[in-house]
């Protein structure tokens, strides 16, 4: 069992603390906001709101940050979630701290100097994912590592590409990339060497973001 701050009481901060709390985590929630404290308290119970500002030391210390296993700053505001992050890893040396993106414009500033260890952007993420159900061929990025090195990309499989009724272990696949599953119709397939790639399979594979142009040409259309 971990022991979690989350930081802002808004949709996001009051649903991912009710995952915690089910998950049997001690979550403590901290929200500036007096009226929907007062509602967040009476859902989850006395003792698991903080009614006060994330950026201010004491309420931080208020809501046990020193000896806490994660902080999770997911307010509606980048200048918020950037100063929470800052305190929570240089001032309380947080092990894991997390932060949410809320204009993708401002992505560039949630780095490891600024306490930052996973940014989550939520509105790129969520357009590259309507992006990806409009056609076939084009690769969506799920989730980037190692500062970009590395990537978690996914690809439906173009009618027309060279992979189509070949086996997996058949296919010379870029050095830098590992197949990690497909999904046909809804359903998750393990990858095997005998598994057939079919028109339309979504192919989730983590690549070197050197290897990503060479495996959507695989995945889309051959040309001649």
């Amino acid at each position: 069992m971990s022991s979690v701050i989350v930081i802002g009481g808004g949709k996001v901060g009051s649903h991912l603390a009710s995952l915690l709390i089910e998950g049997s985590h001690q979550v403590a929630l901290v929200e500036s906001d007096e009226s929907r404290a007062d509602v967040i308290s009476r859902r989850f119970g006395d003792g698991t709101v903080i009614v006060g500002s994330g950026t201010e030391a004491t309420v931080l210390e208020r809501a046990g940050i020193r000896g806490c296993d994660v902080v999770a700053a997911v307010t509606g505001a980048d200048e918020t979630n950037l100063v929470v992050c800052s305190l929570a890893r240089f001032e309380f040396a947080v092990p894991r701290i997390i932060a949410r993106i809320v204009d993708p414009v401002n992505a560039w500033m949630y780095q490891e100097d600024m306490g930052v260890d996973v940014a989550l952007n939520q509105a790129d993420l969520l357009a590259h994912l309507a992006a990806e159900e409009m056609s076939l061929g084009e690769m969506t990025t799920l989730l980037k590592l190692r500062k970009g090195q590395y990537a978690v990309v996914e690809e439906k499989i173009d009618p027309d590409s060279v992979v189509v009724g070949r086996h997996y272990g058949e296919v010379e696949w870029p050095s830098g990339c590992r197949i990690v599953a497909v999904i046909r119709k809804g359903e998750l397939i393990p990858i095997t060497s005998e598994v057939v790639l079919a028109p339309a399979d979504e192919v989730l594979a983590l690549s070197h973001s050197g290897s990503v142009a060479e495996l959507a040409g695989l995945l889309g259309a051959a040309t001649d």
